[in-house]
Formats: C-alpha cells, sequence, structure tokens
C-alpha cells in the first residue's frame, strides 16, 4: 500500500476540497468545503459530548436520501453552522441537488456540516466565519493538494496545549481503491504522548514520518486561555472519511463508526464531554454499480478492508495536521505549534 499522489483525501475520485480563513487579528477561524459532483452516498457518526452539527439525521440508513453534494466543516461553534447556506445556493446555481421539480434548478442540495469551537481564540468572540465563507471555500475547491495546517477550518484550532489545524492523508489498497481523510484537530485531549511523541506518528505509510524523533524537550506547559469566555474548555474534532468504493448507506455509516478508532489511536482522549467529535463517511462510487452492504457475507472482507484503511488514514491526518500547523500568538499567549514545541523531534542524528 502507498498513499495517493498528493497524499490528501483530494486523492479520492468524485472529492473536492475548498477552503478559507481569516488569521489576521481578532480573526483566527476559517472554513473547509468537502464537495461530491455528482453525490455521494454518506454516513455519519457523532460521539463526541458537545456536538455542533446540521443534516445528519438525514444521513440515517434508515431515511430516504440517497446522498449529499457537500460536507462543511467550519469554526465559529454553532453559529459556524450558517456558512452551509451559501454553499447550497452555489450548489442550487449548477443543479446540484436532489430534484423536486421539472425546472433546470428544482433542487434541494444537501449539505451536512459540521462544527469546531473555537470562538474568540483570535481575541473578539464576534470575529467568526461569516455565512458567505462557505460560498467561498466552494468556489476554491479543487481536487489537488490540500493545504494543511492553519488553513480552513484549522486556523484557529489547537490540541490541548498545542496548535492543531487541518490534515488530509490517503492510501491506495492493493486492489486499487482509494481511500482518503481530512480532520480538524481540535482537541480537548492530546495528540503527544509523555515522551513528546505524536501518538498517531506510528501508523505511517512507509517511511512517511520517518523523519521523526524522540525530543528531549519537556511538555509545554498548559496553554493560557483556552477560551476567552469563562466556563469549560470547548473543542471538538470534526472529519470526512472518503472512499471510490461503492458502499451502501449502512456501509458507509459503518465506515463512520470505525474511523473513529482512528481518533481514538492518536488523540488521546477523545471523545469528551466537551468535544463534539464527528465522522461524516463518503462513497464517491458510480452510480448505478452495486454497492457493498453489511448484510452481504460475500462483502464483508473487502469492507473490513476498506473501514480499517479509513481509521488508519484518519490517524495518519491528523499526525499530518500537527505537523504543519504554525504557532500563533493570541490575545491570551502564545499557541505553540509542534515544531516550535518539539524541535528535537526533527534532528536528523
Amino acid at each position: 500500500m502507498q498513499s495517493g499522489p498528493h497524499n490528501a483525501i483530494t486523492d479520492v475520485p468524485g472529492i473536492l476540497v475548498g477552503q478559507v480563513e481569516r488569521v489576521d487579528p481578532p480573526y483566527l477561524t476559517g472554513t473547509t468545503v468537502v464537495h461530491a459532483p455528482g453525490t455521494a452516498v454518506a454516513g455519519v457518526d457523532v460521539r463526541g459530548g458537545a456536538p455542533g452539527t446540521r443534516e445528519t439525521d438525514l444521513l440515517a440508513p434508515v431515511n430516504s436520501n440517497g446522498g449529499v453534494n457537500a460536507v462543511v466543516l467550519t469554526g465559529g461553534s454553532a453559529y459556524g453552522l450558517d456558512t452551509a447556506g451559501s454553499v447550497m445556493r452555489r450548489l442550487e446555481e449548477r443543479g446540484e441537488g436532489v430534484r423536486v421539480g421539472q425546472g433546470e434548478y428544482d433542487v434541494v442540495p444537501i449539505v451536512p456540516a459540521a462544527v469546531i469551537f473555537d470562538l474568540a481564540r483570535g481575541g473578539d468572540f464576534r470575529a467568526r466565519p461569516e455565512p458567505s465563507w462557505g460560498a467561498d471555500a466552494f468556489d476554491a475547491a479543487t481536487d489537488g493538494p490540500v493545504a494543511l495546517g492553519n488553513h480552513g477550518a484549522g486556523a484557529g484550532a489547537r490540541a490541548r496545549s498545542l496548535k492543531g489545524g487541518v490534515g488530509s492523508a490517503s492510501v491506495r489498497l492493493d486492489d486499487g481503491t482509494t481511500v482518503g481523510a481530512l480532520v480538524i484537530v481540535n482537541a480537548a485531549g492530546s495528540t503527544v504522548d509523555a515522551d513528546g511523541n505524536l501518538y498517531g506518528a506510528r501508523l505511517g505509510l512507509g517511511a512517511e514520518f520517518g523523519q521523526l524523533r524522540t525530543p528531549v524537550e519537556p511538555a509545554p506547559p498548559a496553554a493560557p486561555g483556552r477560551n476567552l469566555i469563562p466556563g469549560p474548555s470547548m473543542n471538538t474534532v470534526i472529519a470526512v472519511v472518503a472512499t471510490d468504493v461503492g458502499l451502501d448507506k449502512a456501509a458507509a455509516q459503518r465506515m463512520a463508526m470505525v474511523a473513529h478508532d482512528g481518533l481514538a489511536r492518536a488523540i488521546d482522549p477523545i471523545h469528551t464531554l466537551v468535544d463534539g467529535d464527528s465522522i461524516f463517511a463518503l462513497s464517491t462510487g458510480p452510480a448505478g454499480e452495486p454497492r457493498l452492504s453489511v448484510t452481504d457475507p460475500a462483502a464483508i472482507g473487502q469492507l473490513e478492508t476498506v473501514f480499517a484503511a479509513g481509521a488508519r488514514t484518519l490517524s495518519r491526518a491528523i499526525v499530518h495536521a500537527m505537523l504543519n500547523a504554525e504557532s500563533v500568538q493570541t490575545p491570551a499567549g502564545a499557541i505553540l505549534s509542534y515544531r516550535d514545541a518539539y524541535p528535537s523531534a526533527f534532528r536528523t542524528d
């Protein structure tokens, strides 16, 4: 197995990614859109204790909707959900969505969304994504490399004491199937162990993370002002995993469920009461072709291979988020990146 050419979710045919962010004070936030032209069969699994989501009930296998047109991952907590509306309008202009009439644009686009809590992280509670940011990110979507670290919804993300961000990775399986993941790492838990090693690095493909060494620096102190408002820390890891193999809705939901194992391997603790950890799974398999089902005994082997690949790829995406994140200065103090907190992890000896 090896990664795709971009080592990103955009290696999955039928997946585009666009991002916008603002990092000029007092902003430190952004929006990421995953666009699936022609729709993708989708599932979702929400396990955090404080989720902020939209259109997730529609994805349940017992409900009639057949797929999604895009998924929005954004900062701004519940305020950020408004960004999905402008994505819907862009899709409507293209005639993409559930057809509900005879007119060319008589469609209802399906755009689930999930948010992270980054309110006031740049210093101003009201400096959060505007509704138009969803359309801006949609317009920027391509099937090329994905900007990692302090981009899109990862602009204001953090992981315990360190700067978080957006990460992505992919894998090409031996049968030609592609699996990819995109994640916004904004966790109450830590991505590093007591020695400063990134938990998920052990799951790298080949020499993907071979440059890393056990650092000699002590763990950084807890960064001040996790939130600039009273109350408990509020966080959340949100992600999309995708594959080009055909899955039915139940199989897509199962893929999302298993992908949470990828979070647990790379972040500790996970699924806390102050996280809203949510994962979407997308299948871009061609319409009209048979789809793998969890009730088909003959499909179990292939399904389990794809599900396991999704979880491992998500763990790798988390590592890429941490390695590409950059330190930021906030009114409450600096949030150090992994590279700046543990420079000896990159020594060449």
